[in-house]
């Protein structure tokens, strides 16, 4: 125009080069704290280590139990462990009666508290922190048989030690898995879906609808401190840990809680247990006499059999034995 009037732009000007930019910027800030913040666990204490691949084999004579092949666990309810020195997560199987009697941990849970800690856990803990100190990793394996949902499988891997896991119970195997992600711990935990024993094959056992971490071998040992309780009967495999632990593999610590079938793990790992003093696991036992009675055995003929390979101090605490060679 003549005047030299000059339009403005209607154009609005969030859509400058600048605040563009900025905008940009922030979101990808956001999304690299989003990716660093799910990447690893905020507690130092455990294992960094999220892969989401498939577990690479190994040579074992059985497959491995494949978490991402499994069904979902449903409902997952998991929490922190309380006062234990390596702080890890499982998830809770049992939710008691609802809403009669809902489990201690549930309730816990709702009033903001932990998970009350399992014995098992800081027992694990404390060996293998002893074994540290004294320099004894060495990349020993813990083999935790009767694995359940995994409350010694992962006092262990959170401490950096790995792990062979075996239950035959599938709502256990995928609770497990559920603690696998929760902790990071993939690269740690190996999980076998199998029954430990002294043969090759197939064994019946028995899963208590209800109370699954009471499932055994024996019936009536799956059912002696919940008779009121209806069981499954279903077709398990079985097999000895010397078939699946090499010779050359060390092991330092052998947990075992299979509700009466103690004794049958035990003759299944003759080789491993018949290792020269150094070598050989630090055993821990469940040694309840009415459960192993209840599967044709006995706590003297375990102690006489561990005798027979080198097992001389055996001590008691509480329904556990610990058995070293000195």
């Amino acid at each position: 125009m003549a005047n030299g009037w000059r339009r403005e732009s209607r154009h609005p000007k969030l859509l400058s080069p600048k605040p563009l930019l900025l905008l940009l910027l922030s979101l990808t800030l956001l999304l690299l704290f989003l990716f660093l913040a799910f990447r690893s666990p905020s507690d130092p204490n455990l294992t960094p280590s999220l892969s989401l691949s498939t577990p690479s084999p190994k040579p074992y004579p059985i497959p491995q139990f494949n978490c991402f092949d499994s069904p979902q666990a449903h409902p997952v309810v998991a929490n922190l462990v309380e006062n234990v020195n390596y702080p890890f997560l499982y998830s809770l199987p049992d939710f008691g009666s609802l809403p009669d009697k809902p489990h201690k941990n549930l309730v816990r849970l709702l009033k903001g508290k932990l998970f009350r800690k399992p014995d098992i856990s800081a027992t694990i803990q404390g060996i293998l922190e002893g074994m540290k100190k004294e320099g004894g990793n060495d990349g020993g394996l813990v083999v935790d048989v009767g694995a359940n949902v995994g409350m010694a499988s992962f006092a262990a891997a959170v401490m950096g030690f790995k792990v062979l896991a075996f239950d035959p119970v599938m709502e256990n195997l995928q609770r497990l898995c559920d603690g696998i992600w929760f902790n990071r711990v993939g690269e740690l935990v190996t999980v076998f879906e199998a029954a430990a024993s002294d043969h090759v094959g197939n064994i019946t056992f028995y899963k208590l609808v209800g109370r699954l971490d009471n499932s055994a071998i024996s019936a009536i040992g799956a059912k002696l401190a919940f008779k009121s309780n209806e069981e499954v009967a279903v077709q398990v495999r079985t097999i000895p840990l010397d078939e699946v632990i090499p010779d050359s593999q060390p092991v330092l610590l052998l947990k075992i809680d299979v509700q009466g079938w103690e004794y049958h793990v035990l003759k299944g790992a003759s080789k491993l247990l018949s290792r020269k003093k150094g070598e050989a696991p630090y055993i821990i036992y469940e040694e309840d006499e009415s459960l192993l009675q209840a599967s044709n055995s006995s706590a003297k003929e375990i102690r006489d059999f561990l005798q027979t390979v080198g097992y001389h101090d055996c001590t008691q605490h509480g329904t556990d034995a610990h058995c070293t060679k000195s």
